[in-house]
């Protein structure tokens, strides 16, 4: 069988620039996607980072960018991925975050870059690389929507399939009107059934109404982002298009994930070992000053520290996380306001709590190896990656009862724990109320060293890996080709 070609589209993707989940899953997929028959590869910004990483580069043709600049389409290999490489300088030649200057906000010509890339996108969607015409097209983020509209608008009528996929909707790319015509879109394309979106241009509203299919990264995710209260001005549309739309959990790396080998840690273990833990628990308390305490559970967090994560409900809960004996280890950036809290926090709590503001690679992973729970209080989660390597570390997940986090984590709930299948706590409604009551009950579940054990072996058994997840992914590429192949030839013989 002729494998099916894909294009990935994608701002960033793991290990060569990551802001978040978006990365991971377009550095993952591409491997556990070759043993489907799928052929991806991968279309992304030429950040600074991106082309010191790029292996054997070839360059496979030069134009005038947007804003003028010459811009090069380049050709290579980096960490085992096949990639497609815009490198645009007047672009993309910035260091540091891809979306956002030093001062904190975002680049003022966000909608020219990212319209360049989607524009590319589009044209080898269209066949302009002869070795590499691809059948679909799987679009991530608003950085990759409008890739939908031009495509729609180009006045050819064989096109690729497309999948756009929501890695979060609070993210919506949303630029002036009177920026229609500089990005190349025609005014018809302003309109309901196009890119306008309450009066502005949506890059990810373009690729909601446009693509062929929508998915987002967890079933319960797919279906609150269709009520008034979690639709984040979309949910009318996302009704509208429910037949397209669908829910595909997100998997992790288990090979960069796996406890029985991983070299960041100070203790490799499997679930046939979880006594070497204690090694990692150890080192993990003398990395953030924490008091050398054996029987007190140590709480993980490895997170932005933004109004969605809940760092403001961790905070309000603190007194009673302390209270049970509870140690915090949080490692995370984001809002100046909880990065000084939290800071304050671990001063007037030395000893308790250790804090490392930023993000390190290497202590995430010992966080995962070192700490018996992980606390994820998100008010809204598509899916969330940290809660699946800490299931696969056997480190407990505290999690709301949320999007892709209620359908990761089995709730310790009388039953469950009856029936020896739980795997971490779920609380509900998302207050810190709540927050406190669920780190009583693990602090409980802790001390019933039985329960525990078994709740950590059961995470270890879940099949986190992308297998699944890459199954459902082909299994939808194959249906929109069948489809679009149909219609196409329906339109010709018209």
């Amino acid at each position: 069988m002729t494998p099916l070609k894909v294009l990935s589209v994608a701002s960033e993707i793991y290990p060569l620039i990551k802001t978040g989940g978006l990365a991971d899953v377009a550095g993952a997929l591409p491997g556990a996607l070759k043993s489907e028959g799928i052929d991806m590869r991968t279309l992304v910004p030429g950040y600074p980072a991106v082309l010191a990483a790029l292996e054997e580069a070839q360059q496979l043709t030069s134009f005038r960018g947007v804003r003028g600049g010459m811009a090069r389409l380049l050709a290579g290999t980096a960490h085992n991925l096949k990639l497609f490489v815009l490198d645009a300088p007047v672009h993309f030649a910035r260091p540091g975050n891809p979306y956002v200057g030093p001062d904190g906000t975002d680049w003022p010509d966000n909608a020219f870059r990212f319209a360049a890339f989607a524009k590319v996108a589009a044209e080898i969607g269209l066949g302009s690389l002869p070795g590499f015409v691809p059948d679909v097209l799987h679009l991530h983020d608003w950085q990759a929507g409008l890739t939908a509209a031009y495509l729609h608008y180009s006045g050819k009528t064989a096109l690729p399939a497309t999948v756009m996929t929501i890695h979060n909707l609070a993210f919506q790319g949303q630029f002036p009107a009177e920026l229609l015509e500089p990005l190349g879109l025609p005014p018809a394309a302003l309109a309901w059934d196009g890119v306008e979106h309450y009066g502005a241009i949506g890059f990810l509203k373009a690729g909601l109404q446009l693509a062929g299919w929508i998915t987002t990264v967890s079933p319960s995710y797919a279906w609150e982002i269709q009520q008034p209260e979690t639709g984040m001005g979309f949910e009318g549309l996302l009704r509208a298009r429910r037949n397209r739309l669908s829910g595909i959990l997100n998997g992790i790396d288990t090979q960069v994930w796996d406890p029985a080998t991983d070299p960041r840690i100070a203790a490799t273990y499997d679930a046939a070992h979880l006594s070497a833990r204690a090694a990692n628990k150890v080192a993990l308390q003398e990395s953030l000053g924490l008091h050398q305490e054996k029987d007190a559970p140590v709480a993980g967090v490895v997170s932005r520290l933004s109004w969605q994560k809940g760092p403001d409900l961790l905070l309000e809960a603190l007194p009673v996380l302390l209270e049970e004996g509870i140690q915090l280890a949080l490692l995370g950036s984001g809002d100046a306001e909880f990065e000084t809290k939290f800071q304050e926090a671990a001063e007037t709590y030395a000893g308790r709590a250790g804090v490392r503001l930023g993000y390190d690679e290497t202590l995430a992973h010992r966080i995962q190896a070192g700490a018996d729970m992980l606390l994820v209080p998100s008010r809204y989660e598509p899916c969330g990656l940290t809660q699946l390597c800490a299931l696969r570390y056997g480190c407990v997940p505290i999690v709301a009862r949320v999007g892709g986090l209620s359908d990761t984590v089995i709730d310790a709930n009388e039953v469950a724990l009856a029936a020896g299948v739980a795997t971490g706590v779920q609380f509900s409604p998302v207050t810190a109320d709540s927050l406190a009551a669920a780190l009583r009950k693990a602090a409980w579940l802790f001390r019933n060293g039985a329960a525990w054990r078994v709740m950590q072996k059961n995470g270890m058994a879940t099949d986190v890996s992308w297998r699944q997840p890459a199954r459902r992914y082909a299994s939808l590429y194959r249906e929109l080709c069948g489809t679009q192949a149909e219609a196409q030839s329906t339109m010709s013989a018209a």
